[in-house]
């Protein structure tokens, strides 16, 4: 199947932004806030890329500066080798934002030609490639009923069918499958994995980390505007660590071991997670020497959700 992609193929990178930096501005007190700060990000053509973040950590922001809904401060963004404030380097790029709104007097397949012939697309192909994606996510029984009469989860279904219409070469997806139930989602990241072996870039952005993990082969995580982490999930997620379970740990050191190692309390015990062998022998040794129980000392491998807190708690 052929996605027109070569066409827009003038550089090895989907999207590259440098120093990519957003600063609003209240004009009444002249503070400032840093919502994007000199983010540099190179994502492959063909990869699943996930950008992760707490909210309020620059990733909507991101994306409108990428797709130029809003202007940067400072720094540069390119897609596919092209300068992103031209329309022309935004015609291979599908788009589903959060929160999305259709017209509720459209049906799903008259939304879907709308869009379609926004992106230029004949009358004959629009039929064509409309009834093609309503069957596709599932709606084929819904194309000639109003959108006003559709579930959150279909919803979401209709907006990522017009993010793909015109068949783009990058798919910015934020919060794909909000609202979607298992088996909805499963389909849908049947349909992405389709793409992505058809040599579509996918930029997600997610709080579903176990989605994020499952599906993204490389993710960033932002925090206060800037770059935190960024790297292979696999990489990411294989690097091991030790989790040492205690009782009866007074507060105050538990305040200083939460400085080097997140802390969780379950049934009475605090299990806290460090990065490396020494760091958990240490604790140990500590725990010891202030009369604590020991319950156990055990290797462990990070989950992407492990590692998205371990980067937040690090960097607050």
């Amino acid at each position: 199947m052929d996605n027109g992609i070569n066409s827009y193929m003038t550089s090895d990178h989907a999207i590259e932004t440098e120093d990519l930096t957003k600063v609003f501005r209240n004009r009444w007190t002249g503070r400032e806030i840093r919502a994007v700060d000199r983010v540099s990000l190179q994502i492959q053509r063909g990869t699943t890329f996930g950008l992760l973040g707490p909210n309020g950590a620059g990733k909507t922001t991101f994306i409108k500066m990428l797709l130029s809904a809003t202007h940067p401060s400072s720094g540069a963004a390119r897609i596919f080798g092209g300068d992103a404030r031209l329309a022309s380097s935004r015609k291979p790029v599908g788009y589903l934002p959060e929160n999305h709104r259709f017209p509720t007097y459209f049906t799903g397949a008259g939304m879907l030609d709308f869009y379609g012939a926004l992106s230029g697309m004949g009358a004959a192909e629009r039929r064509r490639r409309s009834t093609e994606l309503l069957e596709r996510l599932g709606l084929k029984e819904w194309g000639t009923v109003r959108i006003g009469k559709y579930s959150k989860g279909m919803l979401q279904r209709l907006g990522l069918a017009q993010a793909m219409m015109h068949k783009p070469a990058l798919l910015v997806l934020d919060e794909p499958t909000d609202g979607v139930d298992p088996v909805g989602r499963l389909e849908i990241r049947e349909v992405l994995r389709e793409l992505e072996r058809q040599g579509v870039t996918i930029f997600l952005n997610s709080h579903l980390l176990v989605e994020v993990e499952t599906f993204c082969r490389e993710v960033a995580i932002l925090q206060h505007g800037k770059v935190a982490l960024q790297g292979a999930v696999r990489d990411l997620t294989a690097a091991p660590g030790y989790q040492v379970t205690a009782a009866g740990v007074p507060d105050e050191l538990r305040r200083q071991l939460r400085a080097s190692a997140p802390e969780r309390v379950r049934d009475g015990f605090v299990q806290f997670q460090f990065t490396s062998r020494e760091e958990a022998n240490r604790a140990v040794d500590l725990l010891r020497c202030h009369g604590c129980e020991i319950e156990s000392l055990a290797p462990t491998t990070s989950t992407l959700e492990e590692v998205f807190v371990r980067t937040i708690e690090r960097k607050r």
